[in-house]
Formats: structure tokens, sequence, C-alpha cells
């Protein structure tokens, strides 16, 4: 009786993994967003396309698509920081809580004159106002926008969606709530319920950090790492489900747990092949539910649907963000580019469908508008970027360092550990401030890992490994690397994270002084032109005693 659901369910796992491979090829070959080629394919391989992936009967595919939503939500928790949502304060907040109130309100608003009960309207008005946090940060990082003024204050309001998050999954248990029991009992039950969770998620932390991480590093075995990683996940999404929570939830708050110690970094490392995997098998998995003929069905609900949707958002994030104090066509711009929904709005919106809050036609129709606007998405950040030129709010954010004055200074970066790069982080570290050290040997940095350092191993140019330096949060990077073609390179990296922070440079030749400044430089010092005055100042000493 298992054999023909088991065959069926490796069938439909292998064939949703083929497409997401091709649309993952297809997509990175012609620089679109992976995950609206996720959807696209599903929605063709589909019961409303070719229907290669049909018989679910048993929702089979269902549990590997709420596995992977689990890891994303994993990922979320171990990436978020605390002391990022302290920096962004009333940006959060302020900027989070309008674009969330002024998109959400008119969209149940619109349900409910459309004759649809308000606990599926509020679902879906909740669903609309989520913004994908992936593509928009994404696209900050890729154009160097994440540090200027509309850009933090963008990731912001998406740092409050992903927060919000947590309360809207367990809106839905409220929502579905058919018993006789009082709402007023319910949302004490369930709000004590929460506070013990997050209880448990601190005392977790504290535990984590101070005896399970220690002991994970002096035995120095990364299967052992992914082996906690991974009975973490299972055992928080087990015990919030024994809760009575959603175990997505779980999955967030085993996160958290393991956030902000040394092996951060390394699990997000060896975990982030399984969650792709899994946040393809999810998208893919959405997309075979899709119905293509919606379209043809409903072509003004549809088209006017969609433009509303990309109005009403645009609008939203701009007057949330002009609330921040940014001028109004860069508002506008930034506005243009959340006004997609995210890739957490699939997972309320799954998450209503199956807990029978809103019905499969109601699912069909936003999934064609999420698609719609992310398959847009690429066109309307690029155009409100452009809008939203980085120079117009240099008055609010201030410019970039342009010399040797600096603010004070509590970290620094060094990058290139050569003679140069040691005695500047032995000064740096000397005078009290905490220097992290990257070099593309892991040889050069382990006396200096036993010394206490923060090190990070790799090329500087991998915009991976400067954000594990820390550098998108530095005010401070000092650039010694031998070579002034590498040089540059760095610095170009290095201000695409992070346009306000100061960088200093040392390069070989005077000739690359101009070209390091207009890469991003703040200041440089070149041997070339050190040399020759240390030469003429010998000279003149020289001639003197002549």
């Amino acid at each position: 009786m298992e054999t023909p659901l088991v065959a069926r369910l490796v069938l439909n796992l292998l064939l949703v993994l083929l497409a997401g491979l091709a649309a993952g090829v297809i997509c990175k070959r012609f620089g679109l967003s992976i995950l609206t080629g996720y959807l696209i394919v599903g929605a063709l391989i589909g019961e409303g396309g070719i229907r290669l992936v049909v018989g679910q009967q048993h929702n089979e595919l269902s549990y590997l698509a709420e596995a992977g939503a689990l890891l994303l939500l994993f990922s979320i928790g171990i990436e978020f920081s605390l002391e990022e949502l302290v920096r962004l304060g009333r940006y959060f907040f302020i900027g989070g809580c309008l674009q969330m109130m002024l998109c959400a309100a008119p969209v149940i608003a619109a349900g409910m004159l459309l004759k649809l009960p308000w606990r599926p309207a509020v679902l879906i008005g909740a669903a609309a106002a989520l913004s994908s946090t992936v593509l928009v940060y994404k696209a900050l990082e890729e154009y160097g926008q994440t540090a200027t003024a509309h850009g933090r204050r963008a990731i912001a309001i998406l740092l409050f969606q992903d927060v919000a998050l947590v309360p809207l999954v367990l809106l839905i248990p409220l929502l579905t709530q058919t018993g006789t029991q009082p709402a007023a009992a319910t949302w004490v039950v369930l709000a004590a319920k929460t506070v013990l969770l997050v209880a448990i998620v601190l005392v977790l932390r504290g535990v984590v950090a101070r005896w399970i991480v220690p002991l994970l590093a002096e035995l120095r075995s990364t299967e052992l790492v992914v082996l906690f990683a991974v009975t973490m996940l299972g055992g928080a999404g087990l015990g919030a489900y024994g809760m009575g929570l959603p175990p997505a939830l779980g999955a967030f708050a085993a996160g958290l747990a393991l956030n902000g110690n040394r092996l951060t970094a390394q699990v997000d490392a060896l975990v982030l092949p399984y969650r792709e995997t899994f946040a393809a098998v999810f998208f893919v998995s959405l997309g075979t539910l899709m119905r293509l003929d919606i379209l043809w069905q409903h072509p003004l609900l549809c088209g006017g649907g969609l433009i509303g949707i990309l109005l009403l958002k645009t609008a939203a994030a701009a007057v949330a963000l002009r609330a921040l104090g940014l001028r109004w066509r860069v508002a506008c711009g930034m506005g243009l580019g959340l006004a997609q929904l995210g890739e957490f709005s699939f997972l309320l919106l799954s998450s209503g469908l199956a807990a029978g809050l809103i019905e499969p036609w109601h699912f069909q129709l936003m999934l064609f508008l999420a698609l719609g606007t992310l398959i847009l998405t690429p066109q309307l950040i690029q155009t409100g970027l452009r809008w939203a030129d980085a120079w117009l709010d240099r008055e609010l954010e201030g410019a970039p360092p342009q010399g040797l004055t600096l603010a004070p200074v509590r970290h620094a970066i060094v990058i290139g550990l050569g003679p140069i790069g040691t005695q500047v982080a032995s000064r740096l570290e000397t005078s009290g401030i905490d220097v992290c050290l990257v070099d593309l040997s892991p040889v050069n940095l382990h006396p200096y890992a036993q010394e206490g350092f923060r090190t990070v191993a790799g090329d500087a140019t991998d915009l991976q490994v400067l954000r594990r330096a820390g550098i998108p949060q530095g005010s401070l990077v000092i650039v010694t690397v031998p070579k002034d073609q590498a040089s540059l390179q760095v610095v170009r990296a290095v201000r695409r994270l992070n346009a306000t922070c100061t960088i200093l440079v040392r390069c070989r030749y005077q000739s690359t002084a101009a070209a390091a400044k207009k890469a991003g430089a703040s200041a440089v010092v070149s041997e070339e032109s050190e040399a020759s005055a240390g030469l003429l100042r010998l000279l003149e000493g020289v001639e003197h005693e002549k």
C-alpha cells in the first residue's frame, strides 16, 4: 500500500528538482530572478500546465514544500541581527508599521467589498503587505546602495516584515478558530505559549553560546556542526508543534538560538546548500498549484489586480519612506522597488490554504498576482534605484569621508596581512579598537586567531567574505594588499557593501592613487611617493652637511 505513494513521491521530487535546476540555469544565464523562474517552471509542469507533476491526492509534495519553508525561516533566524534592529531604530518600527498598515488595510477593505469574509480578507491583506527581502536586498547590494539613506530605510522595512511574519503565522490558528472557547481566552493562551517559547529561545541561546559552541569548536568537526544544527531545527519545530504553535515558528526560534556566536557563519554556510535545494522544492511545488487558465477566465480581474497591487504597494512604501525623512522622488523610487509580493507571502497563503482559511480560487488569484509582481521586479527595482539616486540624500546621511579626519572608531577591518597590515593591526589593537583581519591565507591568520583577533580567510573581492568580516557595519577599512590591481578590486567591493565607511588604501605606484580614489578610497598612501619624499629629505640632509 505504501510503495506507490513512496514511488510517486520520489518521482515528483526528482521532476521538481530537475525543473528547478533547468529554471535556475536559464535565469542565471539571462540575469532573471531565480525565484520567478521556480514559480513559472512549476506552473508549466503542474496540473495547470503540461501535467508532468500530478497525482498529489495525498499532498505528498506539500510535506517537502513545508520542509523548504522551515529551512528558509531557520536561515532567516540565523542571519537575523538584533544589533541591526537597534541600529535602525525608528526606521524599523515607524516605517515597517506604516508600510504594512497602508498596504494591508486597503486590500482587506477591497476583499470585504467583494463579499469576501473578513477572516480570509485579513490573511490576504497581510500576505499582500509583504515584500521580497531576498530580491530587494540582493539588488541594493548589487548596486552598492545598502548603506545609503534610502537603502537603510528600505532594509529596515524589510526586516520589520520578516519579524512580522512570526505573529502573522500565529494569526492563522486564531482565524481558523471555530470552537466554543472565547476569543479572548484563545489570545491569552496563545500569547502565554509564545512568551514561553521566547524564554526557551533565550535560555537555549545562552546554553549554546556558553557550552555547546566551545565544545564543537574544540572538536573541529563540520559533520557534528551540521548534525547539531539539523537536530536543533527538528527539535524546535517539534517542540513548537507540541505547544500548539506553528512548526515554522519553531524553525525561526532555532535560528535565533544559533545566532550571534562564533559558529553562526559556519552553520549558515553549511546549511546553505540544503536551504537552497528545499527552497527550490518549495517554490516549484507552489508553482505546480497554479492554474494558468485563470488569466483567460478572468482577464480584467487579473490585470486590474496586478496593476492595483503594484500601485498600492508603491504608494504605501513611498509614504512610509517619506515619513522617515526621504524626499518624495527618492521615496517613490524606492517604493517602486518594494512593490512586489515576497517569498513569505506564499508561505502565509499556502498555510491559509492548508488550514481551509482561504478557497483554492483565492489562492490561485493571489499566486498569479504574486508571480506577476515578481516577474516585473528586476525592471521595477532598476527604475526605482535610478530615481532614488544615492547622491540625492547625501545631506541626510553625510557624504563618504574625504581624507584622514576620522570620527571615533570602535571597529576596524584590515585587509591584507603583510608586514604593513600587521603593523597597522597591532597599532589599532593597542589603541583599544576591535580589529578584524582578512587575508587570503589561513596560515597567515592562524597566529593572530590564537591571540584573540577576529579573522576571516578568503578572497577580499568576494562579497560573502567581506560580509563575514563585518564590512556593511564597519566604519574604518584599511586595505594593504600588495598588488595595486587587487587593491582597486577590493575597494570597489567594499564600497558596494558600505557607501559611508572610511577606506584607507596602500598602493605601490603613484599612478594608482587617482584610480583608487575614483573606486571609492577615502585616502591613498603610495609607496612610490613616500619613498621619493623620503629620499628627497635624505638628499636635503646630505646637501646641508656639505
